[in-house]
């Protein structure tokens, strides 16, 4: 087997292998984008065990992310655990992150989360198996929600607000993050990930403070400030239902990446048979990124050919893709 970065044990049941070896998942020439527009590279992903690390370096090349030297936060979205379904971003996907941001040269590569429903940040990393299948995992996680804060001195009308200073000091936020419906936001993807970088120590769970402000209107807020950020999204199998913790598993092949998070998310939603225009968060968006499909340039696959609709709960039904 070749040599893969992430270490399997008797603990773990997935074939991790598949991050340096296994099914080769061909994508298309990169084109070369009209300058302005937002690159937002799909690539085909039907399982865990493809070559996941070499799909995420290729989208890193395409979106033209440069890494060398940059401190990284990979930031996965780890809510909550229930094996019957997936609600977190897959150890696989995480794994093959960190082994190519090492690759390319960033400067370090930290991995970090604030979950807003556990205090115990550690019980989940172990359910997801990021503590059993990642190497020395505890000496590159940091639990935002109780890592030491700095102020900032605005923040959605507050006239100061605290963040982690991991978060803080990252030069590259990677929103390492799931493929997901949400009940109230009508999708959780790159952006809302962000939710996980306020500090339950000082905020609280479930980070009341942001739902107080508005979820559409906190995503913006937590956007502006950091912006300095790329996203990976987890599609291989996302939720659809009743997201973002108790819908239901759906297989849909395909991971999602580019510098623009904006401009992700509406190219995620578009395969989710969901229209974008019809989410607040992403029209309140537009200052920040590209949501309009001739000002994003989709490299890799394209939408009509991964495309699969994501079931919606009632109240969301009015976004669904004409």
């Amino acid at each position: 087997m070749a040599k893969t970065g992430v270490r399997v044990t008797r603990r773990g049941l997935l074939p991790l292998a598949g991050l340096a070896a296994g099914v080769r998942c061909s994508s298309p020439p990169v084109p070369a984008g009209p300058p302005g527009n937002a690159a937002v590279f799909i690539a085909k992903a039907p399982s865990y065990e493809v070559e996941i690390a070499t799909l995420i370096e290729e989208g890193i090349r395409a979106c033209g992310l440069a890494v060398k030297g940059k401190r990284v936060l990979l930031k996965p979205n780890l809510v909550e655990f229930d094996s019957s379904t997936s609600i977190n971003t897959h150890v696989v996907v995480l794994g093959a992150a960190l082994e190519v941001f090492r690759k390319l040269g960033a400067g370090s590569v930290r991995i970090g989360e604030g979950p807003g429903h556990r205090r115990d940040t550690v019980f989940l990393a172990e359910e997801a198996r990021y503590r059993s299948l990642l190497p020395k995992f505890d000496e590159v996680f940091v639990d935002l929600n109780r890592d030491d804060v700095s102020a900032i001195p605005s923040f959605a009308g507050q006239e100061k607000f605290y963040f982690p200073n991991t978060a803080l000091g990252a030069d590259l936020i990677v929103s390492v993050a799931k493929m997901k419906t949400h009940h109230w936001a009508g999708a959780t993807l790159s952006m809302k990930n962000f939710f996980g970088l306020t500090p339950g120590a000082v905020y609280g769970w479930p980070k009341n403070i942001l739902h107080r402000i508005g979820i559409a209107q906190s995503i913006v807020e937590l956007n502006k400030v950091f912006s300095r950020s790329f996203a990976i999204v987890d599609g291989i199998v996302g939720m659809e239902g009743n997201g973002p913790i108790q819908g239901t598993s759906k297989p849909c092949g395909v991971l999602v990446m580019g510098t623009d998070l904006a401009a992700v998310d509406a190219t995620c939603c578009r395969i989710m048979g969901i229209n974008p225009e019809k989410l607040e968060y992403l029209r309140l968006t537009r200052a920040l990124g590209h949501i309009d499909p001739s000002r994003i340039e989709q490299r890799g696959e394209r939408i009509e050919r991964v495309r699969n609709t994501f079931q919606l709960i009632d109240e969301f039904q009015h976004v669904r893709a004409g």
